[in-house]
C-alpha cells in the first residue's frame, strides 16, 4: 500500500485587468488509485508578486499583465 501525493493546476483569466485565478488540486493516491482530493485557490492581481510562483504562472503574467494593465489597475485602486 502506497500513497502519493500528486498536485494539478488549472488556470482562469477574468476581468478587464487579467486577474489570475490559481486551483490546485491535491490528489491522494494509494497503489496509483485517487483516494481523496481537495482544491486550493488564489487568485493573482497585476500588482501581485509572482517571484515565488511557478514558472508556468510567471509565463501567464509576463504575457498578460501590459504596463498598460498594470497601470490600469493601480489607477482603479487609488479611486476606491
Amino acid at each position: 500500500m502506497a500513497l502519493t501525493k500528486q498536485s494539478t493546476f488549472d488556470y482562469e483569466v477574468r476581468g478587464e485587468f487579467k486577474v489570475i485565478q490559481v486551483r490546485e488540486r491535491v490528489s491522494i493516491l494509494e497503489d496509483g488509485k485517487e483516494i481523496s482530493y481537495k482544491y486550493i485557490r488564489k487568485t493573482l492581481e497585476p500588482d501581485a508578486d509572482v517571484s515565488n510562483e511557478s514558472d508556468e504562472v510567471k509565463k501567464i503574467t509576463d504575457s498578460l499583465w501590459t504596463d498598460e494593465i498594470k497601470k490600469a489597475y493601480k489607477d482603479s485602486i487609488k479611486k476606491d
